[in-house]
């Protein structure tokens, strides 16, 4: 019975007509003709990097901005324009992009180096060799003929996380290694003060030229949104004060133009899950509901697992007292926790580290109190997203893994 019953409904889904016309345009993945709003920005990337069509080799060139800001967008049309020129009157340049955030790509140097040269048709092992023979190997690829080559690295503040300062003073070093070509660099982060942070050896070497992307205003966003709902949507799917309510939304949230299209695909899955043929202002709302709640359970998941401990002792803390607690009712029982789990707990002054990240990442709000002469303390109160079954579910399952 149940089968046929989800039949029918496979069935008379596709039977039914959709709010959409392309989902995909609505996707950070999709790649616009036309980036709108930065052609001040992309003048000034086109500055940069058109010595390259001289077989000059340009500044290495960083790119600041908020999340949804269009950085990574502005700069790769803008290489491929350049590319394309290229190839036209057969100047060798080649562009290579790497999101450093993923996994397994950019996590370490050895993993970096392997991946750039996997990507110049050199292909090495994930692992085995000696750092420097993987240099050699990718030095190597690079020089198999006169080229330019400009290197993307796209979350360039998660790399130096990751694997240190070390692997941005040897991409910045690279050129002395070479002899037919050259690289040139291009950082992308959303993190202003990144470069401040490096080492000077590597802060002077690495960024020459510096270019920061404002958010998006309110107006702005609804002209991306009403390029990307013509390409999206059926005709009239959409109610009257959609649009301007998901740029709202995203021009509060730092401009974010990621999250205002995330808005309105997920409102419009939400309209088609009703069965409705219109997407409604209500939509909106509940769909700004369902991204918060799928955030927080996303940055659950992505914490270190000593973090995981630490969020578990307030999730177990909060759900008995459902008012503040503090810093020293935490540590109590995160240090119970990792005696259950066999770890060595952190440092209280690590473990408030760590809570100022979740007030910062809005897991968690921090309210720091004094107590006289026995110094201060924090109240801390989960978001009430954190405080669901599914929240406790992912805590769960992540210190399982």
């Amino acid at each position: 019975m149940v089968e046929r019953s989800l039949s029918n409904f496979f069935e008379e889904y596709i039977r039914k007509d959709s709010v959409f016309v392309d989902k995909i345009a609505l996707q950070t993945s999709f790649k616009p003709k036309d980036v709108l709003h930065r052609a001040e920005q992309e003048k000034q990337i086109a500055f940069v990097i058109a010595p390259l069509l001289r077989m000059e080799r340009p500044s290495n060139l960083f790119v600041y901005g908020k999340t949804g800001t269009g950085k990574t967008l502005t700069v790769n049309n803008t290489c491929e324009e350049l590319i394309a020129v290229a190839n036209k009157q057969s100047i060798p340049i080649t562009k290579i992009y790497v999101n450093c955030k993923l996994k397994n790509v950019a996590d370490t140097e050895y993993r970096l180096i392997v991946s750039l040269a996997r990507e110049l048709g050199r292909p090495l092992p994930s692992t085995g060799l000696p750092t420097d023979d993987i240099y050699r190997a990718f030095f190597s690829a690079i020089d198999m003929e006169p080229q330019k080559v400009v290197l993307v690295l796209d979350e360039i503040d998660q790399l130096a996380k990751r694997a240190g300062d070390g692997v941005l003073y040897n991409l910045t070093r690279i050129n002395e290694e070479l002899k037919r070509s050259q690289i040139s660099l291009i950082g992308i982060s959303n993190d202003l003060m990144f470069v401040d942070n490096l080492d000077p050896r590597v802060k002077s070497s690495l960024s020459e030229e510096e270019i920061i992307f404002p958010p998006y205003n309110a107006h702005q966003l609804q002209d991306i949104l009403v390029l990307r709902a013509g390409l999206a949507f059926r005709k009239g799917a959409l109610e009257q004060g959609v649009i301007e309510k998901c740029a709202a939304f995203a021009a509060r949230e730092h401009g974010d133009a990621r999250r205002a299209l995330e808005l309105l695909r997920v409102a419009g899955e939400l309209a088609e899950r009703r069965g409705e043929a219109t997407v409604l202002i209500s939509d909106v709302d509940a769909a700004e509901d369902k991204i918060d709640k799928d955030k927080i359970l996303d940055l659950i998941a992505m914490q270190p697992k000593q973090a995981q401990l630490v969020l578990s002792s307030i999730l177990s803390l909060s759900q008995n007292s459902g008012k503040f607690i503090f810093t020293g009712e935490i540590y109590e029982l995160y240090k119970k926790y990792c005696s259950d789990f066999g770890l060595r707990p952190l440092t209280q002054r690590r473990m408030s580290d760590i809570l100022s990240e979740f007030d910062m990442l809005g897991i968690i709000t921090a309210r720091v109190i004094s107590k006289g002469r026995y110094g201060r303390t924090r109240e801390i109160l989960l978001v009430p997203e954190a405080k669901t079954p599914a929240a406790k579910r992912a805590i769960d399952d992540a210190l399982r893994a």
